[in-house]
């Protein structure tokens, strides 16, 4: 099992940046797919990114993509979410979330989640 905690949500201006951790308990971090979704209220679960269990891919929703970089440090368990060029469109609750499955968007892949953090963006 995984134990999956999210930090560095906060309040940012419209452009401005932000930077999202998720540390992951347990030894087994390298064997999973990681990836980020966000939730605005009254809408559904999205994917954002999601990077593959060594690192070398990564996905991107069309979104997000050029903006947003995903990555990952194994050594310590880590995955990151770097955002860049914020819009009010993405605020919402960011959740990273582990895999077993190959690596995908779909959030019923997705074995274990974390708590979410929660993103604010002002215009």
């Amino acid at each position: 099992q995984v134990q999956l905690v999210e930090s560095g949500g906060g309040l940012v201006q419209a452009g401005g940046s932000l930077r999202l951790s998720c540390a992951a308990s347990g030894q087994t971090f390298s064997t999973y797919v990681m990836g980020w979704f966000h939730q605005a209220p009254g809408k559904e679960r999205e994917h954002v990114a999601a990077i593959s269990r060594n690192g070398d891919n990564t996905n991107y929703a069309g979104s997000v993509k050029g903006r947003f970089t995903i990555w990952r440090d194994n050594a310590k368990n880590t995955v990151y979410l770097e955002m860049n060029s914020l819009k009010p469109e993405d605020m919402a609750v960011y959740y990273c979330a582990a895999s077993r499955s190959p690596l995908c968007g779909r959030w019923t892949e997705y074995d274990y989640w974390g708590q979410g953090t929660q993103v604010t963006v002002s215009s």
